[in-house]
């Protein structure tokens, strides 16, 4: 019994330290985060009062759960508001080789079932691995639960040696998506160098580098080469935004 309290305590202790980050992160603006901390505390106190026997530390607990569910409800709309007023504003900084990173992770979180239209600005959709990493976002895009109709792209003609590569490349995976029921609509430009995602639901991802991101792998048979989550990154900052009415490019 003794051993079972000291963990209850123990637990009781770590959510606590969450819930104080929460707080801290709120008092610096950084809403978005605090509020998932608050979320993260708030379970982690519901999981020590099941295991909780002792009536007034049950009323005590339910009191602190009461309370900080309170305060992350309220925090939560508050984020709602920002988001129809096109105030939302969160920022990733990806570190020099940090992994953990792929689409999946970095996008999956604004990918809803509204979503059925995607404009992609990017110049650099031309070599190989560029190409490759536009078919991945592709891939997730189809295989989301998102239902993707169309697909916008705006990128630079490649006016070198790789120009046949990239146009290629580019319809190979246009003819790809149309077998998916997904039009991919393909623009260039000469003066585009802005990076950005657009969802028709509203969300607005700008990626410093693009979606290429990604260090090339050690070799073809180390990890990373094919689960990207284990790929390292290069270092850039990922600023997502939200606004109602979304532009289209």
């Amino acid at each position: 019994m003794a051993r079972s309290g000291l963990q209850q305590e123990t637990r009781k202790t770590a959510a606590l330290t969450v819930l104080k980050r929460a707080l801290d992160l709120e008092s610096e603006s950084r809403n978005p985060q605090a509020l998932v901390c608050y979320q993260e505390g708030i379970d982690m106190l519901l999981q020590v009062l099941k295991g909780t026997t002792d009536e007034t530390k049950k009323h005590n607990l339910r009191k602190i759960i009461s309370d900080y569910m309170d305060r992350a409800e309220h925090l939560k709309k508050r984020l709602e508001q920002e988001k129809e007023a096109g105030k939302y504003h969160k920022q990733i900084k990806i570190e020099e080789n940090a992994t953990g990173f792929s689409y999946e992770s970095l996008f999956q979180e604004y990918l809803s079932e509204t979503v059925t239209e995607v404009w992609i600005e990017d110049p650099y959709i031309r070599h190989t691995h560029q190409l490759y990493n536009f078919l991945r976002f592709c891939e997730m895009l189809v295989k989301r639960p998102c239902k993707v109709k169309t697909i916008h792209l705006l990128t630079s003609l490649d006016e070198g040696t790789g120009k046949r590569q990239q146009s290629s490349g580019l319809e190979e995976i246009k003819q790809s998506l149309r077998n998916h029921g997904v039009c991919l609509e393909l623009e260039y430009s000469s003066s585009i160098h802005d990076r950005e995602i657009r969802f028709n639901n509203g969300w607005i991802i700008k990626i410093g580098r693009g979606l290429d991101y990604f260090k090339k792998p050690q070799s073809r048979f180390s990890l990373g080469f094919c689960d990207f989550d284990l790929r390292p990154c290069h270092e850039t900052t990922v600023d997502i935004f939200h606004n109602k009415h979304t532009k289209k490019i």
